[in-house]
């Protein structure tokens, strides 16, 4: 194998490239043909053509993988020194027996072990792809999902078809099997269909972020906490507290380019004290104030003097070694591939759900991912905005509206830069919960954002996010929160957070939050605060199980702050949004089974900016502080989608009520005396 050279013979950093066939030099025309590699039997001097030109072709594709190739990928013709790959080839040649050679196979064995990407070249362009789509050994496409079939038997692949002689001019054709499915599909792409060549990053970034093996890796994800949690509880002996904390502090860990070489040689008795230094220098790496550092690092302590964690077992490992092995390998290349995941938070809530613990109690209900996207794009958020969260759990409100404002931002790295040192606030009381949210964004490269431990109801803190920090953040024009549940004692009601929050906001800005619909629906004495100095803009109706298995039945409020409800123009829009499209599950609680969400929240945004009104959906209403304020109070029941088949069937079930409790009836009276079946005389 030699290194991949670009065009002035510069080495592409940690590169290589294979051929698994001899160099040779094309004899002329009427030569011995016997020389040229792979020809069987050739009948006329086109057969040769076409090999030469098949040639040029392959050249072409070759001078892209270099020009446009990954760091770290490696790039193989006619075969594979991966014995999983070779395996799945054994049988795949397009002849119909033997080993399967495609032209090239590129993998990236660091980044993306699971990937495989393969090209076919044809030189004639009508040899593209055939009506029937069986014909591997004449056309490209053919060609390349018949190999594609194979590997993905044990991979990913992205399959690549190229036709044609003049880069130009090249038809291309590209699609993606995923591991185990049965077919291959066009590899999805923002812009259509992927009609040319592309940088080899380009293509693991589609395959990344289509939404089937987003949504496959997310699960897998999720399956791999249960496990986690068990190995943890019965191995580890970790609280329900420290089980997260152990989590994100082993994924901040490899961060630490010297534990991320060194942590598999460490002494079993070294590791720990390793660990906890590796993830200090991470924080102190990224800038964190050294005031915040302290408070931060301090939940993570107990990771040292743990017992369990450094006991070696039968098996010669510590459960601290296993640990940081599994999370090496399933977790962090998750979080390497998606930034807008609170994987954390995610993790949290999973352990919560396995146990109960302590959720009840704390009333932490963690937000649901597609909630906290939904809050971003309900307050419109942008790059130029300031977003606080004054109750900010792990931090998933601020990754949501990061996320946001990335997006909108798009590839301005300055600002992308000013959203992370000054345009994300966030208070969280808890010490280990506000170790999770520095961590978090941490983890995402960023140690500035301005995030407090304490309470939000304290002076100085409320003062600071009032008026802002000069080159810090400026006072936030955008609150996005989920409070605290059922706290007891004077002002520690949901809506007392609520309120502290839009005081904090500038005058106009909007807060969303998540609260129990009791706050809608229950008389309290901070309801009519609230109208005194803010606008109740809108009350969404939210899906009763939303945070199954926790029982509160929520409901989405959105205020404009410091404008009396009084002087508002506008009637409240309410909003009847009880079906997400998600669904219970036993092991994976409620996920969107049927990929239903997308389509459900974009109703659900144009209804809410628009403010439209339809029945059955949504209403507007002038209401007060002594007002219901929810959709159920005032909408109009839709009757347009009724049938005569469901008055029947009505009718149906009605009947067979009234038959089976008259019988019921019959026979309690028959035990009765003086009491007669209906119709009978006393």
């Amino acid at each position: 194998m030699r290194p991949v050279t670009g065009r002035h013979g510069s080495r592409l950093s940690g590169a290589t490239w294979a051929r698994s066939v001899e160099v040779y030099t094309l004899p002329p025309t009427g030569r011995a043909l016997e020389a040229l590699p792979r020809m069987t039997s050739w009948q006329t001097v086109e057969d040769i053509d076409l090999v030469v030109n098949e040639r040029t072709t392959e050249d072409i594709v070759r001078e892209h993988l270099k020009l446009h190739g990954s760091a770290r990928q490696k790039v193989e013709e006619q075969g594979s020194s991966s014995p999983l790959i070779r395996r799945a080839l054994a049988a795949a040649s397009k002849k119909g027996s033997g080993i399967g050679k495609p032209e090239f196979i590129v993998t990236l064995p660091e980044d993306a072990p699971k990937l495989v990407i393969v090209v076919e070249c044809k030189a004639d362009t009508a040899r593209h792809s055939s009506p029937s789509g069986d014909c591997p050994v004449e056309y490209a496409v053919d060609g390349v999902l018949h190999y594609a079939a194979h590997l993905a038997s044990s991979f990913d692949v992205v399959a690549i078809a190229v036709s044609g002689t003049d880069h130009r001019h090249l038809k291309v054709s590209t699609f993606r099997q995923l591991k185990g499915a049965s077919t291959a599909e066009p590899l999805p792409s923002p812009v259509g269909p992927i009609d040319r060549l592309l940088p080899i990053d380009e293509y693991r970034r589609l395959l990344t972020y289509d939404p089937a093996v987003r949504a496959r890796t997310h699960a897998e994800l999720m399956a791999f906490s249960r496990v986690l949690h068990n190995y943890m509880r019965d191995y580890a002996k970790l609280s329900e507290s420290e089980k997260p904390l152990v989590v994100s502090g082993i994924l901040i860990a490899l961060r630490d380019e010297v534990f991320k070489r060194n942590w598999s040689d460490y002494k079993p008795r070294d590791l720990a004290r390793e660990l906890f230094s590796a993830i200090g220098r991470t924080a102190r790496d990224s800038d964190i104030p050294e005031a915040k550092r302290e408070i931060m690092l301090a939940p993570y302590s107990f990771i040292r003097t743990h017992p369990e964690l450094s006991k070696v077992g039968a098996n010669g490992e510590t459960p601290l070694l296993r640990l940081i092995a599994d999370l090496d390998e399933h977790v962090r290349p998750f979080l390497d591939a998606y930034h807008d995941v609170d994987v954390i938070g995610q993790f949290y809530g999973e352990f919560l759900r396995y146990t109960g613990g302590d959720k009840r109690g704390l009333g932490i209900v963690l937000t649901p991912k597609h909630l906290t996207e939904l809050f971003a794009k309900i307050a419109n958020v942008g790059p130029h905005d300031t977003v606080v969260d004054t109750c900010a759990g792990t931090g998933g409100f601020l990754i949501a509206a990061m996320t946001e404002m990335d997006a909108k931002a798009g590839h301005d790295d300055d600002a992308r830069r000013r959203i992370r040192e000054h345009q994300l606030v966030g208070v969280e009381q808890q010490p280990h919960m506000f170790a999770l949210a520095v961590s978090n964004m941490l983890l995402r490269g960023d140690g500035k954002a301005n995030l407090y431990q304490g309470s939000c109801f304290e002076p100085e803190i409320l003062a600071q996010l009032e008026e802002g920090v000069p080159g810090r953040f400026s006072r936030p024009n955008i609150g996005l929160i989920n409070p605290p549940y059922s706290q007891k004692g004077e002002g520690l009601h949901e809506l007392d957070f609520v309120e502290t929050l839009l005081a904090c906001l500038r005058p106009g800005g909007l807060a969303v939050a998540v609260v129990p619909m009791s706050c809608a629906i229950t008389p309290h004495p901070t309801r009519r605060r609230l109208l005194a100095n803010h606008t109740l803009v809108a009350v969404m109706s939210l899906p009763n199980d939303l945070f199954a298995p926790v029982g509160t039945v929520p409901c989405m409020m959105v205020f404009r702050a410091h404008q009396a409800h009084q002087h508002a123009p506008q009637p409240t829009w309410f909003g009847y949004w009880k079906h997400d499209g998600f669904v219970k599950t036993k092991d994976r609680g409620r996920i969107d089974l049927r990929n239903e969400w997308p389509a459900i929240r974009d109703q659900w945004l144009e209804e809410f900016h628009g403010r439209a009104v339809r029945p059955g959906r949504s209403v507007l209403k002038f209401v007060g502080p002594e007002d219901e304020w929810c959709a159920e109070a005032y909408m109009e029941t839709d009757y347009s989608g009724l049938t005569a088949e469901d008055f029947n069937r009505e009718l149906r079930k009605f009947a067979l009520y009234q038959l089976m409790h008259q019988n019921d009836a019959s026979e309690n009276n028959d035990d009765l005396p003086g009491i007669q079946p209906s119709g009978g005389e006393v």
